[in-house]
């Protein structure tokens, strides 16, 4: 036995544990079940439920074995009669004033109060009193109060504190006043806040969206992959007959843990929206009617052979490794190489180099041991809620976390440091920083802020550079990509390049990048990257899962490219107006929880899930349609696809960055008006989440507003709540100005993937006029 063990005996059993350790810790890793509320193995020890009472050998009375640390030779008995006694009476307080709600309690089935009442508890109560009634409190959309039932386990208010890092849920009053609520009734905004959910061993927190739909013995369980950030997420996918009812976590602590984002757990709301494809639709003489699939496929096969090397396929960084592999195919098969999936990137300079798929060096675990981590152009809390929560648990452990950016991110943890600089800095002032930290680069010095930076890279022993989604839509990304390279091979540091969706890995490593084919193969006939297929529009378009208003950098340039093509083949779970505008044909297709395939995480991690449900109507797996496709066409390749074959291509995936100091584009040339900087809402990064309503509520949705900081709004002769017209060259729109100090002077903030119409892009020069001389009360 090491000297960090000792050993215990439990029942008559002796068992081994960690020093230090809590009882409650080494019986379970024994599989020895001791009853518990509030003991949560993520969470701090309150030991406020005395539900795990237990005798220890010599101690006065029965102690909690959730705040009672092991010692050498230690006796523990759970089924004494003292320990049997303990447990019975707790569970009696704990009953006194719980309402007999089980028949229409959402946590009926799966109540940890109901199992161990009938487990630890007694027949007969001997209170006889009215039992109390406290009055719920509207939280949000996400999360339904039933407080009545709550037994003040603290699980919720601990997870704000430790987990979430937002202080939204406490509690108020002694005894049988105690109450757990927020803080001057505000709402629960947090992006993890949905984990209370499952914390609550009661009812008193449940799903609002999911309240009174269905009980747990009537559900199915499947195991999925949240399909929203490049985590990749385990979720268990719960449905009754062919509906989804709700997701939650499925426990992977090398991933996520124990818990999911709220994105991921409420966007199923999605999958029933009023928009849903049902059938094949097809545009005769400017009418869309509906058709059947051998209509459909036939349309498409003239369509798209027509076009033949002048084809381009543009996909979502969500559709999985064998999608991406099956369009690839179908689009070279017919002579052209003019594919991709990177639909808000701006700059391509420099993608040969890179390595064989944008991901992180290391893992999550890697991550959270760090020292040091600088976050360029990233805002993980919004973006990957879960990697940001190994960082802030890395930082509660000492981690210096910094920040480069062009917006004043609010972090749920403390910066070592911060420098917001203009969108037209960025690059010059990253590339600084690269030299002052020893890279061999060309650039303007580094000093204050970021030359402490670059000090503290250099003298960390385990550093990691994140290159975020900001970063990554920046129109000097190949720069800013480039120089975080070289910033962390001068300092020894992990590279970490963050994309959006969920499976932007598998699309590079299935070839769905015109200058590599899969496997990482460099491609010798490359072909029009998703900017030069809209700069020089093509005769026909394949678009995969796909929102051209809102998916875009540009969505104005890209509805104009797309409509004025010969043909674009939409597959796509939804109908939209846009879509209907630009599209000839439309294919309905299954998404999450009702397609299977296959995802890679940024660490490199493949990640197969099955359907859980059937796509309604006459939708069809995307994979199964582009087969159909392939195989009308003659293509070689599509008479079956199957997940061994996808693994077998991407086995042999090679290929290493190749950094480079010569030709960047450092700095842009200025020009007049005010700089647009587009930031893309947690919950309207792709089509599913756009369609929850409850996340639709929440304020992570963005709005319809132009931010600016105060000196700007002042310089331009204007004042909050007055409307504006912004325009980079086009007609512009009209919105309504707001003051945001985490925008830097001379900039203006909006939100994309909204549908507004803008026409700019992130460095885009905007002018900003007074649109109107009205106010808005709520701006």
């Amino acid at each position: 036995m090491s000297e960090d063990q000792v050993t215990i005996e439990v029942d008559g059993v002796q068992i081994p544990a960690r020093k230090g350790a809590m009882l409650i810790e080494a019986t379970d890793a024994a599989g020895i079940y001791i009853p518990r509320f509030c003991y949560h193995k993520k969470l701090s020890v309150a030991a406020n439920c005395r539900m795990c009472l237990v005798e220890v050998e010599r101690a006065p009375k029965p102690q909690p074995a959730c705040a009672t640390p092991v010692m050498d030779g230690m006796k523990v008995f759970t089924k004494s009669p003292k320990a049997i006694a303990g447990q019975e009476a707790t569970m009696e307080f704990l009953l006194i004033n719980h309402p007999l709600d089980c028949p229409i309690c959402d946590q009926g089935g799966e109540c940890e109060l109901q199992d161990l009442a009938l487990g630890y508890g007694t027949d007969v109560s001997q209170y006889t009193e009215r039992k109390r009634v406290v009055k719920d409190k509207n939280i949000g959309p996400l999360v339904q109060t039933d407080m009545t039932r709550c037994i003040h386990c603290t699980r919720c208010v601990r997870f704000g504190e430790e987990i979430a890092g937002l202080r939204e849920l406490g509690a108020t009053g002694r005894g049988e006043n105690m109450e757990i609520g927020t803080y001057v009734a505000q709402a629960v905004t947090s992006e993890l806040s949905g984990n209370v959910i499952d914390l609550c061993p009661v009812g008193a927190l449940t799903s609002k969206p999911y309240r009174f739909s269905a009980r747990a013995w009537e559900m199915r369980q499947f195991d999925g992959i949240a399909p929203h950030d490049c985590v990749g997420s385990n979720v268990h996918v719960h449905t009754k007959g062919q509906v989804v009812k709700r997701v939650v976590p499925k426990e992977n602590e090398a991933v996520n843990e124990t818990w999911i984002a709220d994105r991921d757990r409420f966007a199923y709301q999605g999958l029933n929206s009023a928009d849903r494809l049902l059938k094949p639709r097809l545009k005769d003489n400017g009418t869309w009617r509906d058709c059947d699939w051998d209509t459909a496929l036939a349309a498409a096969q003239k369509g798209l052979a027509a076009a033949g090397a002048r084809l381009g396929a543009l996909a979502s960084p969500n559709a999985t490794s064998e999608e991406f592999l099956l369009l690839q195919r179908l689009v070279r098969g017919l002579g052209s190489q003019n594919v991709d999936h990177r639909l808000r990137q701006i700059d391509f300079a420099g993608q040969a180099n890179e390595p064989a798929f944008p991901g992180l060096e290391g893992s999550f675990d890697d991550l959270e041991r760090a020292n040091v981590v600088l976050l360029l152009g990233a805002n993980p809390r919004l973006d990957q809620p879960l990697l940001n929560n190994r960082l802030r648990k890395a930082v509660a452990h000492g981690t210096r976390v910094y920040s480069v950016d062009c917006l004043a991110h609010e972090f749920n943890y403390e910066l070592a440091g911060r420098a917001v600089v203009a969108p037209g800095e960025l690059a010059a002032k990253t590339a600084g920083l690269a030299k002052a930290a020893g890279a061999a680069l060309d650039a303007p010095p580094a000093d204050g802020t970021l030359a402490a930076i670059a000090e503290a890279l250099k003298g960390a022993e385990r550093a990691f550079v994140l290159v975020g989604n900001f970063a990554q839509r920046h129109p000097s990304r190949a720069a800013l990509v480039n120089c975080a390279g070289l910033l962390a091979a001068a300092t020894n540091a992990k590279l970490g390049l963050l994309t959006e969706g969920a499976n932007a890995a598998g699309a590079w490593l299935a070839g769905a990048v015109p200058h590599r084919l899969p496997g990482g193969t460099p491609n010798d006939k490359n072909g029009l990257d998703a900017g030069a297929m809209l700069d020089k529009p093509l005769a026909a378009y394949v678009l995969l899962a796909v929102e051209p208003d809102r998916d875009f950098a540009n969505p104005q340039h890209a509805q104009a490219a797309l409509g004025g093509a010969e043909c674009v083949v939409a597959l796509s779970a939804w109908r939209s107006d846009a879509l209907e505008q630009v599209a000839d044909l439309l294919l309905p297709i299954g998404v999450f929880a009702e397609n299977e395939g296959t995802y890679v995480n940024v660490c490199g991690l493949p990640q197969a899930f099955a359907a859980a449900v059937r796509a309604p109507g006459e939708a069809r797996p995307a994979w199964k349609v582009l087969r159909a496709v392939g195989e009308r066409l003659g293509l070689a390749g599509f008479d079956a696809v199957t997940l061994a074959d996808v693994t077998r291509e991407l086995a042999n995936a090679s290929g290493g960055a190749q950094w480079s100091a010569t030709g960047l584009q450092l700095a842009a040339t200025p020009a007049a008006g005010v700089t647009a900087i587009l930031e893309i809402p947690m919950y309207a990064t792709d089509a599913l989440v756009r369609r929850a309503s409850a996340l639709q509520q929440m304020p992570q949705a963005g709005d319809g507003r132009a931010y600016f900081a105060a000196a700007t709004l002042a310089k331009l002769g204007l004042a909050a709540g007055q409307f504006v017209n912004l325009s980079a060259g086009g007609p512009g729109v009209m919105l309504v100005a707001a003051v945001d100090e985490s925008v830097p002077a001379g900039c203006c903030k909006y939100y994309g993937a909204r549908g507004l119409g803008i026409d700019a892009e992130t460095g885009a020069k905007v002018e900003v006029s007074q649109a109107a001389s009205q106010r808005v009360s709520n701006a």
